[in-house]
This record gives C-alpha cells, sequence and structure tokens, in this order.
C-alpha cells in the first residue's frame, strides 16, 4: 500500500449496505471516543497527566496531550472518514494502551470499553472508511 492509500484509501469496493454500515460505525464510534472521552480530556488535567506518568510513560505532559489529541481530534477525524486509517491507528494505539497498562490488572468489565473501541477502531484501520467519506472523496473513489 502507498502512502497516499494509507491516507487517503477509503477501503476496497465494499457493497452499499457494507460502505453504510462502515459509516454508520465510523460514527458512532468515532463521536463517542471524541466527545464522551477525549472532550474532557482537553487540556489535561494534572491529574490525567500523573496518571500517565505513574503508568511509566516518559514525558508524561507529550503522552498525556498525544492521548488525548488521538482520543478527541483521532476520533473526529474517523467520524468524518478523513485520514481515517491514521487516526484509526492512533485510537487504536490509545485504547491498546488503557487496555493493556492503565486497566491490565482490573476485572473484565472495568477494561470492556477499551477493548470495544479498540476492536472497532482496528477494524477501520483494516477496512478504510468505505465510499460515504472524505477519503474516499478525496481519493477520487467516492463515485
Amino acid at each position: 500500500m502507498s502512502l497516499r492509500g494509507f491516507l487517503l484509501g477509503s477501503g476496497g469496493a465494499g457493497s452499499v449496505s457494507a460502505d453504510f454500515g462502515l459509516l454508520l460505525l465510523r460514527l458512532v464510534a468515532g463521536l463517542s471516543l471524541a466527545l464522551g472521552h477525549g472532550l474532557g480530556k482537553l487540556p489535561p488535567s494534572p491529574e490525567f497527566m500523573s496518571g500517565v506518568a505513574k503508568m511509566g510513560f516518559p514525558l508524561p505532559e507529550v503522552f498525556g496531550w498525544a492521548a488525548a489529541l488521538s482520543e478527541f481530534l483521532g476520533g473526529i477525524l474517523v467520524a468524518l472518514g478523513l485520514l481515517t486509517r491514521p487516526a484509526a491507528l492512533l485510537a487504536f494505539t490509545t485504547m491498546a494502551v488503557a487496555l493493556f497498562v492503565r486497566h491490565g490488572s482490573d476485572p473484565f468489565p472495568t477494561k470492556e470499553k477499551a477493548l470495544l473501541y479498540a476492536a472497532v477502531f482496528l477494524a477501520i484501520l483494516f477496512t478504510g472508511a468505505g465510499r460515504y467519506s472524505f477519503d474516499s472523496a478525496i481519493g477520487g473513489k467516492g463515485k
């Protein structure tokens, strides 16, 4: 896959119903992550930065901002279908850290939300945004 394909590739030529399903999945997951999790972390609070430091990350200010922006901006970009694969990769990585590091020793019900988000963003990373996306329109496949 080329760099352009990774950045703007909307995925294969799926059926109309599959592409509509991707649109629905992107909208719900992206906006839920952005508005339900990311927005509340901007700007990152001292408590959030302290939690990032306790997880062992160097430069907790940098990683704290990266996590908050990947949730908020990444979620918005996935919902729009713009730079979908890079945004999904960032959101997946952040959710994987939440799943395996932040909630690694927690019981399953506590880590379930991070697992579901990680799975959805990983699936979007593999499939691309579908035909109903800005990626498809920019990449010339939105016909």
